[in-house]
């Protein structure tokens, strides 16, 4: 008989009990489960709810419940349908009569909604270590080339001298954001949805500051039917998640132009690339490429809960039972993608004089040149105009800028001297963009110092 079969005659057709069921994905969450009701029996006994006999008998049998499923020995049935169900019918099996009692004045709507944000919760908590460990090879990197010119490109053409170091710490931005992102969504996550009942609470006499505050919430959620009902935290951080994702599929996708031979300004280590079948001289970085693929598969998590929730009128709809594989399909997938990511970043080889080389030959130095002109008193359109004709000239010749003589200089602009090559020099251009956030020494010095208090503030909590 199932727990809630009273009101029935016929038993569940097989079909529509397996296809019922949850317990097979939703099992990850006994601990949540039995530690959301660990604090429901306490707050029942303090309320008189429940005899202190019955909550000690429960706080036993849970314990034994947990250790049990943790070594294996409970069986978890799909009679029972969800974790909550089996919890309860092994906690049953064990104290008889009390075990019954441990469901008063709560509902499996606000058990699942607690047991997802007590999951979610501590699973948030390991993804931002897992970003922050990213965030620490990005900064150790970052020290090492600072000084290591490569080409900055839009549109995937050479545009601008940068450093290496400048080019990696833009990707630490994008990630700090992303801690910052799911410490937001934690906080609003961090209501205690238990005591909300199925929809509108309950008439017996139960403290919900007291369960909030025994399971580590700010407060209880303040409206019940929003209690139950509410995956806006799921979307959230499966929003973020999704974000996440493409800052490091952007990643890989650098990552896999830079290794190839057009570009080989890096060298993925071994134990971090796959090789082919059938053709010996292959290296594939095939961690970027599947980094980049399981972006996707986040993606579709998102909107796979998003369509679930787009129509469902209020409060609880079965529906929502299909929240729960997409949260942890999208949890799982950044879990295993970061570390992987992490290991690949701190073992790749950076090949500074392929960044150098290619620095030189994109005339990424033009812009230097115009404002040379200008700063010699030249109008900047002017400048600008008389800088393109050059790098036409040079095309022509297989010149580069500083390759020039100055005498072919001056035959487009009577205003340049010696010491324009010194200002077209790439290290000089570099260094020259010393404004706050270029790529000059002195600024990613004073980047690299901001991302170390951000590491050294997450390693302090």
């Amino acid at each position: 008989m199932k727990l809630w079969g009273g009101r029935f005659q016929k038993e569940t057709d097989t079909l529509v009990n397996d296809f019922n069921s949850s317990i097979d994905f939703d099992a990850r969450l006994y601990r949540e489960d039995i530690k959301g009701s660990l604090a429901h029996a306490k707050m029942l006994a303090v309320c008189g709810i429940i005899s202190k006999d019955d909550e000690e008998a429960i706080r036993t049998g849970l314990l034994e419940v947990l250790s049990d499923i943790e070594s294996g020995k409970a069986e978890l049935s799909r009679d029972s349908e969800d974790i909550h169900m089996n919890v309860e019918k092994l906690l049953t099996e064990k104290i008889g009569d009390a075990g019954k009692r441990l469901h008063t004045a709560r509902s499996r709507n606000d058990q699942v909604a607690l047991d997802l944000r007590l999951y979610m919760r501590h699973e948030i908590k390991d993804i931002e270590g897992k970003i922050v460990d990213l965030l620490k090879v990005l900064s150790k990197k970052a020290k090492l080339h600072q000084e290591t010119v490569m080409p900055g490109y839009t549109h995937l053409q050479r545009a601008q001298p940068i450093s290496f170091s400048q080019h990696l710490l833009a990707y630490a931005s994008m990630l700090e954001r992303d801690v910052t992102r799911l410490e937001d969504a934690s906080v609003r996550m961090n209501e205690s949805p238990l005591g909300s009942g199925a929809l509108a609470g309950t008439t017996y006499p139960i403290d919900r500051m007291m369960t909030a505050k025994e399971l580590g919430f700010d407060r209880p959620m303040s409206n019940s039917l929003d209690g139950v009902s509410d995956r806006d935290y799921a979307l959230e951080t499966m929003s973020a998640l999704s974000i996440l994702m493409m800052h490091l599929s952007r990643f890989s996708e650098e990552i896999i132009m830079w290794c190839s031979w057009e570009f080989k300004f890096i060298e993925l280590d071994d134990a971090y690339s796959t090789g082919s079948s059938i053709m010996p001289q292959k290296k594939n970085p095939d961690v970027a490429e599947l980094v980049r693929g399981k972006t996707g598969r986040v993606y579709g998590d998102l909107i796979s809960l998003l369509t679930t929730m787009k129509a469902l009128p209020l409060a609880y709809n079965k529906d929502m039972q299909e929240d729960k594989e997409a949260v942890f399909d999208a949890l799982d997938t950044v879990k295993m993608c970061l570390p992987v990511f992490t290991g690949m970043l701190d073992t790749m080889k950076v090949i500074g004089a392929n960044m150098r080389s290619a620095a030189g030959k994109g005339f990424i130095n033009a812009t230097d040149l115009a404002d040379y002109l200008t700063k010699k008193g030249l109008p900047f359109r002017d400048a600008y105009t008389v800088t393109g004709k050059l790098v036409y000239y040079a095309t022509e010749k297989g010149k580069l800028l500083e390759e020039l003589t100055l005498e072919e200089l001056r035959n487009a602009c009577p205003l340049f001297e010696d010491d324009v090559y010194k200002a077209i020099d790439l290290m000089t251009c570099m260094e020259g963009r010393s404004s706050y956030g270029g790529p000059a020494v002195a600024e990613t010095t004073r980047q690299i110092a901001e991302l170390d208090a951000f590491i050294e503030k997450r390693n302090n909590r």
